[in-house]
């Protein structure tokens, strides 16, 4: 009797158990996640705030930057660009660039940031380099205001300005001297994530052995606003950019220093970009601008009617070797059908960041271009990314200048405004190899080359002594260490 009743308990137990959801066995371990790392502030940071935590409120830190690169018979001299002989297009150099930055944060409302930079050249046939400025005072700003107790934040000084992409307003960081503003920025934000951007701002004007000034007579204002909240699985975005340049522009520093002609260009557009994962393996990016106001050029007065449309979409093989990635884009910017009408439609580029766009080469933008591409990227480990593009380029209008990706049109050695001429310039391909050690260093290596289209090789063709057109080559290495 005793052996019934132990095992009809036993039974009872089991069926209890197994009521409840649990095996009839001993329960398991609760499985514990490791400890995440913590986020760090900087090799530097991290060390100061280790030793004592005074330094919680103090951001330190100091980046080095060296490039070289070697370009063969196009990049340095716009107008001499793929022309087989008579002319020197051939140069290569090292670059080096050292940040320092020094903030302060006691309080959540309020920051105080100082950034300098200095930018050397060796070997470079240009004089003088576009890439050499003396140690000067990149950043210096006051930020006060926390989003989390006021949706109002002020910030006032020289600093970076980014948006979106930063196609038509970015910090220009492939430059060795980079770019930034004497700007007062208001943000107002209405959400986690949705604000307002009002700002008024005067670009620098890099200038070696001088104190660097911004150009007054050169005033670049706007609304910006963006909202990830509109469209839970997009990052919806508007803008109105005004770039108002007075008579003095071109000497408000020094003879030639200043910056362009006068101007007012009104710029309008939205861009919307797919956040990650929203759309599973697909990403894609669609933005376009339309222009309007008034252009100052060879002392006529021209109506401005330009506009810009860019895109690209991807898809990401997310559970292949590497994550390979597939995608094609587009980018086009209106250029001018007919110099003597009164009216200028070629596309104002702004302030943007060309090289990430139109070719690694950097030897166009978005100035009347057409320009289709394919790319595929892939990432062999955590630490190494491949990446390949193909691209091409066609003028929007031959009754236009083929532009240089900054700078006037290229308009000698048969350069100019060639009609009659097709309007293919040419093809790029670029290779990327990127490498990251550790999180605070970054290895490039790059390769790029220039096939001349129909319209480049019918205008050097212009001029016999050019010996007809050539291809174009371009290699860089470069290193970044972060402290």
């Amino acid at each position: 009797m005793k052996t019934l009743r132990n095992s009809a308990s036993a039974l009872l137990l089991s069926a209890t158990c197994l009521w409840a959801g649990e095996p009839a066995t001993s329960p398991k371990a609760p499985v514990i996640p490791p400890p995440k790392e913590p986020v760090s502030a900087g090799l530097l940071n991290d060390y100061l705030r280790s030793q004592s935590p005074a330094f919680s409120e103090w951001d330190l830190g100091v980046q080095f930057r060296t490039r070289y690169e070697l370009k063969d018979d196009a990049g340095s001299f716009p107008n001499r660009d793929f022309i087989s002989r008579g002319q020197n297009n051939s140069n290569d150099y090292f670059l080096f660039r050292e940040k320092i930055h020094v903030g302060w944060q006691p309080e959540s409302w309020l920051k105080v940031f100082v950034q300098g930079r200095g930018a050397q050249v060796a070997s470079d046939e240009r004089d003088p380099s576009p890439d050499e400025d003396s140690f000067d005072l990149h950043q210096a700003y006051i930020q006060l205001g926390d989003p989390k107790l006021f949706p109002l934040t002020l910030k006032v000084g020289r600093q970076e300005m980014l948006y979106g992409d930063e196609r038509f307003i970015g910090i220009g960081d492939w430059s060795n001297v980079g770019r930034s503003f004497d700007a007062v920025n208001v943000r107002w934000s209405l959400g986690k994530a949705t604000w307002i951007d009002l700002f008024a701002s005067n670009v620098v004007i890099a200038r070696d052995d001088y104190f660097n000034e911004s150009n007054d007579e050169d005033l670049f204002s706007g609304i910006y606003a963006s909202s990830q909240e509109i469209v839970s699985t997009l990052e919806t975005q508007a803008f109105f950019l005004a770039r108002n340049v007075d008579s003095g522009s071109p000497n408000a520093i020094a003879p030639g220093v200043g910056g362009p002609s006068e101007r007012d260009v009104y710029t309008y557009g939205v861009r919307i970009k797919s956040l990650p994962k929203a759309f599973g393996d697909w990403d894609f990016t669609f933005e376009s601008a339309g222009q309007f106001g008034e252009v100052v050029s060879g002392g006529r007065e021209l109506d401005l009617q330009s506009y810009a449309i860019t895109g690209s979409f991807g898809y990401t093989f997310a559970n292949a070797w590497g994550k390979p990635r597939v995608g094609l884009g587009y980018d086009y910017g209106s250029g001018d059908g007919d110099p003597n009408d009164g009216k200028q439609e070629t596309f104002e580029q702004l302030f943007g960041t060309n090289h990430r766009f139109y070719g690694l080469m950097d030897l166009t933008g978005l100035r009347n271009t057409n320009s289709p591409r394919v790319s595929f990227s892939i990432k062999p480990s955590k630490k190494l990314t491949v990446s390949l593009d193909y691209l091409l380029f066609w003028l929007a209008d031959t009754n236009d200048f083929f532009y240089p990706e900054s700078g006037s049109g290229r308009n000698v050695n048969g350069y100019g405004r060639n009609p009659s001429f097709d309007s293919f310039v040419g093809s790029e391909l670029d290779l990327l190899v990127r490498y990251s050690p550790t999180p605070r260093s970054d290895l490039q290596v790059g390769y790029g080359h220039f096939f001349p289209g129909d319209y480049i090789k019918s205008s050097v063709g212009r001029v016999p002594a050019n010996g007809g057109a050539t291809g174009a080559d371009w290699v860089y290495v470069q290193a970044t260490f972060n402290f």
